[in-house]
C-alpha cells in the first residue's frame, strides 16, 4: 500500500476531483465510498461518504488524515477509481492483497496548479485568535499568542476537535446533546469541546465533567460561570459510582488510569451512547494477570517467551492486548471502532486514541464476540470491561 498512500498524499491538493472506492470483499464494513473535495470556512477539506447497511456516513478530514482514511478503506475494497486535473488512476487490490495501480493524463480537465506542500498547517482553534479558556489555563497569550511551552497541548487540544468534528454527522442537532467526561481532570479538552460544538457550531449541548480531585473542579466550575457556560459542569466522584445519566450521546475518557477505562467504556455501552472517544493510560491489569499465567507454566505461553521474559516487552504487549479487547467488546457491543493515533508518538507513548461508533452491525459483534473468547482463553486474562459488560 505504501504506493497508494503516496499517491493519495501527493493528490489530495486544489488539483484533486474525486475518488469512489467499489466492489467491497465485506460489504457489513462498507459497500461504496466517495471522496471529494469541500471547503470549509476556507480550509480545503476533503469529504469521505461511506456507505453501509443503506446509511450514509460522512467525515471531512484534511489532506493527510483523509489520505490514512482512504488507505484504511481500501484494506476491505478491491478496487478504486481517482480522478485529478491531470491524472486518472484505477487501483486494483488482488485477493492477496496485491496493489496494482494504473495511470493515464486526464485529457477530460484543465490542470489546475497544486497547493504547496509546504503550506501553514491549519487549526481549528488557530493562533492570533483569542480564545478565553486558553488564556486562562495557560496556553494562549491575551493577544491570542499560543505560548511556546504550551504549543504540544494547543495541537493536542486542536488533534481532539478534529476527531469531535468527524463525528459532528451521528449527533443529532435537533435537540440537546449530552456528553460526558470521565476523569476530565484540568479540561482542556473539555472546555474545547463546549466551546467548538457550542460557540462555533451552535449545538444545544450540555456537557458534564468528573473528576476525583476537589481543587480542579471547583477551580474548572467557577471558569465555567466566568464564561457564561450554563450548560458546562463539573462533579467530584469516581467513574465506577457514577449513577447519573440516562440518555447520553457522547463518552470522552481521556487518560483515565487502568481500569477507570474499562468502567467509563461499560457505562457507555450501558447508555447506547452513539460516540465513544477514548485515550486509555497506565494499562496494569493484564500485565499482571500474564505474569501469574506465566508463573504458572503454561505451555501456550512458550510462543511468547521472547516478548513476555522481558518487563518492558511485556508491558508493551500487555498494553496493546488490553486496547484491542477493548475495542473487540464495543464492536461486540454494535459499535464500529477504529484505534487511531491521537497524537505523534514523540509527545506521548500513550498516544492511542479508541474511536466508537454505535453501528449495530450484528456479524461484526458475532465475529468480536468470537475473537475475544479465542483471545482470552490463549493468554489468561479477563479485563475488567469483560467483567462489567458480561454481568
Amino acid at each position: 500500500m505504501d504506493e497508494l498512500t503516496y499517491i493519495l498524499q501527493e493528490d489530495l491538493n486544489k488539483d484533486f476531483v474525486s475518488a469512489v472506492l467499489s466492489n467491497p470483499r465485506d460489504k457489513a464494513q462498507g459497500a461504496k465510498v466517495k471522496v471529494r473535495p469541500v471547503r470549509q470556512k476556507g480550509r480545503l477539506m476533503f469529504q469521505i461518504e461511506m456507505f453501509r447497511n443503506n446509511q450514509a456516513f460522512h467525515e471531512n478530514l484534511d489532506a493527510a488524515r483523509a489520505a490514512d482514511r482512504i488507505a484504511e478503506y481500501m484494506g476491505n475494497f478491491r478496487q478504486m477509481q481517482l480522478e485529478s486535473g491531470t491524472e486518472l488512476y484505477t487501483v486494483l487490490v488482488s485477493k492477496k492483497g496485491k496493489v496494482t495501480i494504473k495511470k493515464k493524463q486526464n485529457a477530460s480537465s484543465t490542470p489546475v496548479k497544486t497547493l504547496s506542500h509546504n503550506r501553514k498547517k491549519r487549526y481549528i482553534l488557530e493562533e492570533g485568535v483569542e480564545v478565553p479558556f486558553l488564556i486562562d489555563l495557560g496556553v494562549m497569550t491575551k493577544e491570542g499568542k499560543i505560548i511556546n511551552a504550551r504549543f504540544d497541548k494547543f495541537r493536542q487540544i486542536n488533534r481532539f476537535l478534529e476527531f469531535i468534528e468527524d463525528v459532528l454527522p451521528q449527533l443529532p442537532k435537533e435537540r440537546e446533546i449530552t456528553v460526558l467526561d470521565f476523569g476530565c481532570g484540568k479540561s482542556y479538552l473539555t472546555f474545547a469541546m463546549y466551546y467548538y460544538l457550542h460557540e462555533l457550531k451552535g449545538y444545544d449541548i450540555r456537557i458534564i465533567g468528573l473528576d476525583l480531585k476537589e481543587e480542579v473542579i471547583r477551580h474548572c466550575s467557577e471558569l465555567a460561570v466566568k464564561y457564561g457556560y450554563e450548560k458546562l459542569t463539573f462533579m467530584k466522584g469516581n467513574i465506577a459510582d457514577y449513577t447519573g445519566g440516562s440518555q447520553v450521546d457522547l463518552v470522552v475518557t481521556l487518560h483515565a488510569c487502568d481500569t477507570a477505562t474499562d468502567y467509563a467504556l461499560a457505562k457507555a455501552i450501558e447508555w447506547d451512547a452513539r460516540v465513544i472517544l477514548s485515550v486509555p493510560c497506565c494499562q496494569h491489569e493484564l500485565n499482571g494477570q500474564i505474569e501469574r499465567a506465566k508463573k504458572c507454566g503454561d505451555e501456550r505461553l512458550l510462543a511468547l517467551e521472547p516478548v513476555i521474559k522481558y518487563g518492558i516487552l511485556k508491558e508493551r504487549m500487555a498494553a496493546l492486548l488490553t486496547d484491542g479487547l477493548r475495542a473487540q467488546y464495543l464492536e461486540r457491543a454494535g459499535y464500529h471502532v477504529q484505534v487511531l493515533e491521537f497524537i505523534d508518538m514523540e509527545h506521548t507513548p500513550k498516544n492511542i486514541l479508541i474511536r466508537a461508533v454505535k453501528s449495530g452491525n450484528a456479524s461484526g459483534s458475532r465475529r468480536a464476540g468470537e475473537s475475544i473468547a479465542v483471545c482470552e482463553e490463549f493468554f489468561h486474562v479477563m479485563p475488567t470491561l469483560g467483567r462489567l459488560s458480561d454481568r
